[in-house]
């Protein structure tokens, strides 16, 4: 397994990590996503760190904190081999504090997630949403508290716009607090909107980007091809109003190129997507998911190989869309391209 900086931190992560989504799974989105037990999960832990998956990353709100129990439960007696990764912000509950990143809310959210998971400590606590309605400052002086009591070790967020981000670190370097390490993103050959704005600031700023979804949402399995109905297992039936869309053309285009360098590589789509994605900037790890040990050892089968320059321009081609404004003249025209050397 190869290990990479967590952005600009001292943490070593792998390559590929694993999401504990699927863990105590309930509820029409986490049901459908899988609902490994603790024994199943325990299997499955214990293969990631057969392979040097260590990180493994879950939320509160997967599937009311179930997830997490799950999670604790299945690294009980080892937890200095492993690397926990959570997230919280999205509403718990119903209650006027239940949801955001208040200090009351934070320190709370904390607590409970230390009791569901077993431990005394969290290796990387991510603010799952932007809370407009609390200063920026109060989380993070918030969050400053917790890393002193030794609770967090690192901090970072998922799913911020780029100003959220940024301005979050101007106040952090302003006033001595830690900095987010890592930003939690969808990024996709069929979602590549990561790359206009967050990327170029990650490169900047430090932050290593934790990759959510990398197949689309489920769509790059293999399984769905142009002329071809959606598969009657597939869990796309119930849960792509969740996620990410995509235009049909796109995908298909997208799943014909993955399709060519599969027949040039001897590897499955899954596997050459992923392998995309550790080859592009500031990806730090790529946060696998697996309903079984089928699907786990498949995916880790992601690494230990490269994709070609020229296998790597001919996924860019297919996937590649235009940016939206401010962002396409950086693309289009080669003297805005000379001024901004960070555009990829």
């Amino acid at each position: 397994m190869d290990y990479r900086r967590l952005g600009a931190s001292g943490l070593k992560v792998p390559a590929l990590s694993f999401g504990a989504g699927t863990f105590g799974g309930s509820g029409p989105l986490f049901g459908a996503w899988g609902n490994s037990d603790a024994t199943e999960a325990r299997r499955l832990v214990d293969i990631c760190l057969e392979a040097g998956v260590n990180l493994f990353d879950t939320a509160d709100v997967y599937s009311n904190g179930a997830s997490e129990e799950v999670l604790g439960a299945a690294i009980k007696g080892r937890r200095d081999a492993v690397l926990i990764s959570t997230k919280t912000s999205l509403p718990m509950g119903d209650g006027p504090n239940d949801a955001g990143s208040s200090r009351s809310r934070l320190i709370k959210a904390v607590e409970d997630a230390l009791k569901r998971l077993g431990t005394d400590y969290i290796d990387l606590l991510q603010m799952h949403a932007f809370d407009a309605a609390t200063p920026i400052e109060e989380v993070l002086s918030t969050l400053d508290s917790l890393v002193r009591a030794g609770k967090l070790r690192y901090v970072g967020v998922s799913n911020f716009s780029g100003w959220q981000v940024m301005k979050s670190l101007g106040l952090a370097d302003k006033h001595g607090y830690p900095r987010y390490a890592a930003h939690q993103v969808y990024y996709s050959l069929v979602g590549r909107d990561y790359e206009w704005e967050l990327m170029p600031l990650g490169l900047d700023q430090g932050l290593g980007a934790l990759v959510w979804s990398p197949l689309g949402w489920g769509r790059l399995t293999g399984k769905i091809r142009r002329g071809e109905a959606l598969p009657e297992k597939s869990r796309l039936h119930d849960t792509a109003s969740f996620g990410p869309p995509v235009e049909d053309e796109q995908l298909y285009r997208v799943v014909d190129a993955l399709d060519t360098v599969a027949k040039e590589t001897g590897k499955t789509v899954p596997q050459i997507a992923i392998n995309w994605l550790l080859q592009r900037p500031t990806v730090a790890s790529v946060i696998i998911g697996a309903r079984n040990e089928e699907q786990l050892r498949q995916n880790l089968g992601a690494v230990g190989w490269s994709l070609t320059s020229d296998q790597m321009t001919k996924l860019d081609a297919a996937s590649a869309v235009t940016a939206p404004y401010p962002y396409f003249p950086y693309r289009r025209q080669e003297g805005f391209a000379r001024l901004s050397p960070a555009a990829v």
